[in-house]
Parts: structure tokens; sequence; C-alpha cells
């Protein structure tokens, strides 16, 4: 019991240092209020454009860096059935920011969004970016589940105190002060959960190594001594699935409104490109100390430790090895650190994910649908308002499921076969997509991918593909990278479906109607949009095009 009451005080004081630098910074986002001649709302969107680069840094890594990295990096190593070449996150996350640093800075920046729906309402009008907005948004919500989860089930491990109590307390935290301080808040919280992160796991690593119950790790690598060795294997039929992996991560993240927030909060593209180059560089740096922890566990005798048997992976409990080993193979005052630090990582995420929901329901659903006259004050109160029932509805579906991989099946998964396509054909490809295209390529993915099926939502695995396995328990064991030919499925439809539909208006065997009326919000934040950036483009041009032929005549 003394080890918990140390336990909850330390997480008391991280919690009050993390409320503390909100407030602080809270303060400093009504500073820059007063100095900005921008709308009210881009401060707390993308603090003003004017976040400074080492700020910037920390918080893209922060918000990549979450508590479902930090655990399944440790979990993948632990796992027998895996292994650390299986611990694609570190690659996946530096790929992810070297893409985006290369190829969407630019274009998001190039007039001056606010979020990543401003160009699909700009491309596609309202109606569409409305259907393309609630992906997205489902997204964030289930990503906060997910890292509540994971944060509820690490303290309860610890602390034995109630994981529904711990998730609570740790929604409200983040709440408050992004409620507070919007970007501004996030930001600099960020730079003191990361601090907090890097020196409390790094300060448990020798700790655990030297733990009298480990093993040498290095030659469980290798070597069979508990299970088999955490190095792990890739066999040339897991090949496509690996690939699938990767390309879910390094991909898939560039549907985040979160990543674009932070893009957009620079002054110059050359601060932006920097950030994501530094933060595809601390993002696996901050993982080791992860990887570490799971390689120990499975180098661990756990019969020699107060968990006795049988052991994590034989009991269901490898999703939490990491505060499992922390409580085991550390002395008590040293493993309520690498709870604290893991506490941190999550709430970096939360307080992320928060905003980037809040900021699109505020600014793209609100103002650009429901209210076009909305004045700054309302755009903020919405956004407000958005913060607290996502961070509550969070919250709540975290309690109501232990499945942490449920909600990430959901936040990434469904991203990346629906939404990754759209943005790759918006930015890259605007001329030879159009709303018919979008939305025949987004309901062909949602068919697809609920034909795949699977077991975690209780979905039938009814679609066969290529080298399936059928399991034990009459499920496929899929072989095939699905995800990522769901996404290029997408991406063709899209421009099959966007050429006929030309071609057919072009013959006058179809009739398209488009919004002709431009946001004003958009001309605003972009004053640099013409005409011919409008929906249906092709339209007016076929329209040209016929009056040029009757003038000939």
């Amino acid at each position: 019991m003394a080890g918990n009451w140390l336990g909850l005080l330390s997480m008391a004081g991280f919690y009050i240092v993390v409320l503390g630098t909100g407030i602080w910074a809270s303060r400093k986002s009504k500073r820059e209020e007063k100095k900005c001649t921008g709308n009210r709302s881009e401060i707390a969107m993308v603090g003003g454009r004017n976040l400074q680069i080492w700020v910037s840094i920390f918080t893209m890594t922060a918000t990549w860096v979450g508590g479902g990295y930090i655990l399944g990096n440790a979990e993948v190593v632990y796992n027998p059935t895996k292994g650390l070449v299986w611990a694609t996150g570190p690659i996946a996350f530096t790929l992810n920011m070297i893409i985006g640093g290369l190829f969407l800075v630019k274009p998001i920046r190039s007039k001056s969004y606010v979020t990543l729906m401003d160009p699909f309402q700009e491309k596609y009008g309202n109606t569409v970016a409305a259907i393309l907005f609630l992906p997205g948004l489902l997204a964030d919500i289930f990503w906060i589940a997910c890292i509540l989860g994971a944060l509820g089930g690490t303290i309860s491990v610890v602390m034995d105190i109630s994981s529904s109590l711990a998730m609570s307390i740790s929604a409200a935290v983040a709440i408050i002060y992004t409620l507070m301080g919007g970007l501004y808040s996030v930001a600099y919280t960020d730079v003191i959960q990361l601090s907090f992160m890097f020196f409390g796991l790094w300060l448990c690593v020798p700790f655990i190594l030297t733990s009298p119950p480990a093993a040498n790790f290095t030659l469980a690598a290798v070597t069979h001594l508990y299970q088999e060795p955490w190095i792990g294997k890739l066999e040339l039929e897991n090949a496509g699935r690996w690939t699938d992996d990767i390309l879910l991560v390094s991909i898939g993240g560039i549907c985040y409104q979160a990543f674009y927030q932070r893009v957009l909060s620079t002054a110059t593209d050359t601060q932006a490109k920097m950030t994501c180059y530094v933060a595809a560089v601390l993002c696996p740096i901050l993982g080791i100390p992860s990887l570490i922890i799971g390689a120990v566990a499975a180098s661990t005798n756990w019969n020699q430790t107060t968990y006795g048997t049988p052991s994590p992976y034989e009991g269901g409990k490898a999703g939490m090895i990491l505060p499992i080993a922390l409580h085991n193979l550390c002395p008590s005052y040293i493993s309520v650190i690498g709870v604290g630090a893991l506490a941190a990582s999550v709430m970096s995420s939360i307080d992320s994910a928060l905003l980037s929901a809040a900021s699109q329901v505020g600014r793209n659903f609100f103002k650009n649908i429901i209210y076009k006259q909305a004045s700054e004050k309302q755009i903020l109160i919405v956004v407000k308002v958005s913060i607290f029932l996502c961070g509550s509805i969070g919250a709540a579906l975290a309690m109501t499921s232990s499945s942490i991989h449920l909600f990430w099946i959901i936040s990434a998964d469904v991203l990346y076969s629906m939404m990754a396509p759209q943005v790759i054909c918006t930015f890259f490809f605007k001329e030879w997509v159009n709303e018919f295209g979008a939305c025949s390529g987004f309901v062909v993915a949602i068919l697809l991918r609920v034909l795949v099926g699977e077991t975690l939502l209780g979905l039938p695995d009814v679609l066969p593909l290529p080298w399936d396995k059928i399991q034990e328990d009459g499920h496929r064991y899929r072989l095939f990278p699905f995800r990522t030919a769901i996404m290029l499925l997408n991406i063709g439809i899209n421009f099959l479906v966007s050429r006929v539909t030309v071609w057919l208006s072009q013959k006058r065997l179809l009739k398209r109607t488009c919004d002709t009326e431009v946001d004003t919000t958009l001309q605003i934040m972009a004053p640099d949009l013409v005409k011919d950036d409008w929906p249906c483009k092709e339209q007016r041009l076929i329209s040209q095009e016929s009056n040029e032929e009757q003038e000939k005549y």
C-alpha cells in the first residue's frame, strides 16, 4: 500500500505540473491573440501560425509517440509469435514524417488552410466534404478511447486502483488545459510530457536490465530460454502482411488532422519541413526504451518474480507487458516514475486528438455548413464544446471495452483504406478527380473492408483472398496485404469514375450539379483561391468549349 500511495502522489504531482503548464500556455495564447491580426480561431487551431520551431518539434513528436506506440513496441517484442522484426512502429513513424515533410507540407500550406478538410470543401463542396469528414472525426474519438484504455490498464497494474478512475482523471486534465489554451496549451504541455517520458523510461532501463530474474537478453535474442527468441523471424509468406503493417502507419498517418495542425502552426515552409524531419529522427529514438523492456521481459523467468505463473503471455496480458515489467522488475519508487512516463505519453496524444476533432467540427462543419455567418466567438464556443464532448465520449468508450486493439483498428485501419486515397487524390491529382469519383471510391472501400471482416468487431470474413490460411476456429488468417489493396483500388475507382462522368458530361448524357457558392471563410483564409479551383471545374470547361464552338459557327 505504501508503494501505491507513493505512486498516487507522484501521479498527482505530474498532473499538477501538466495542468499548470497548460494554464500558463493559455495566458500566452491570450497575449498572442491581442498581437495577431488574423482570426481568433486561428490562435486556438494553429497557434496564429507563429509557433516556435523547437516547440513545434516537441509537439509533433509527442503526438506520434503516444501510449499505443510505447506499449505496442514492448508488446510486439515480448510476444513469442512476433518479435523485434514485427515492431514496425519506429520504421513506419519515421517514413510517415519523411513523407509528410517531402510531399505534404507545401500543398497544405500553399493556400493558408486551417484544417485538412479545407481543401476537400474547396474541391468537392460542403456536402461531399461532410461525408469524408466523418471517418476522420470518428478516428479521433476512437483514438482517444484507445490511448485512455492503455493508460487505465497501465495504472491499474502498477497502482492497484480502478482503471475507470485513472481514465476519468486523465481525460479531465487533458480536456481542461486544451479548453483553456488551444494549440498553445497542447504544444507547451507536450514539451513537459515528452521530457517526462524520455527521462522516465530511460531511468527504468538500467534497473530492468540488472534485475535478477532477467537473463542475458542478448543471448535470449537468438536462443530459446524461457520462450522463443525475441528477435523474431519473418517468413516469406508473411512479407505481404509485414509490408501492409508498415504502409498502414507510414501512409495512413497523412490522414490525421493533428499532423497538419502542427505543420500549419509554423511561420515558414522550411520550419514545417524541419519539424517533420527532426521528428522522424526522434520517434525511433524514443521507442528504444520500450523495445529494450520488451526484450528483457521475453528473457525473464517469471516464476522468480512476484508475478508468478502463468507468464503474462500465457495469461493473456501481453498488451500490458511494459507496466508489468516495471512493477515486477524495478524497485517500487522507480516503477512509479515509469508509470508517470507512460501517463505523459498517453496525455500528449489525447490533447492532440481532442483539438484535432474539435477544430474540424468548429470550422468545417459548424462554420462552413451549419451557420456560415458564425462569428469568431461562436466558432470558439463550438470548438470548446466539441473538445468536452469528444473527450467525454472517448472516455466513455474506453470504459466499455478492454480491447485497445479494437479502437486502434477503427482509428488507423479504416482511415488508411478510406481517407488516405482521398488525401492523395485531392492534393496531387486534383484535376483528374471529381465528387463522383471520390464518393464511389469511398463507398467501395467501406464495402470491401466490411467483406474482408474483422474478428474484434464481429465482422465475418466473407471475402476470400489469395494466400488465406484457415485457422482452427474457422477464421481466415490474412497473408495478402488487403489494406493496401483496398487503398489502391479506392484511388483507381476515383480516377475511373471521375473520367467516365466527365466523358458523359461532354456527351450531354450526364448533368452535373455543383455547389457554386464559394465558402467565404475559405476565401478569407486562402486569398489566392481563384474560380478555377471551385468544384465542378470540368463542367465549366465543357461549357466554355461549347460556347467557343458556337461562336465559330
